[in-house]
């Protein structure tokens, strides 16, 4: 079974809590450690969305009147 990808809205919605735990709740060390690791491996990935979004947005505009989508990975020039 594949892991379904979330979507960067999803991905705020994570990171909002994280920054809420660690703002609001009294957490041990490790506990915060681990809890903003996690909340930069997310950051990361709304990272790469948003850059993925500004590529293809590049494509649209560097089309003019003739629109198409072209396909791409994000990290490969």
């Amino acid at each position: 079974m594949s892991k379904k990808e979330k979507t960067f809205e999803e991905l705020m919605e994570e990171l909002e809590e994280i920054t809420n735990k660690l703002e609001k709740e009294k957490l041990s060390l490790d506990e915060s450690v681990k809890l903003f690791e996690e909340g930069m491996n997310i950051s990361k990935e709304c990272n790469e969305k948003l850059e993925s979004a500004e590529k293809r947005i590049s494509i649209l505009i560097n089309e003019g009147e003739n629109i198409t989508e072209e396909s791409f990975n994000v990290g490969q020039e």
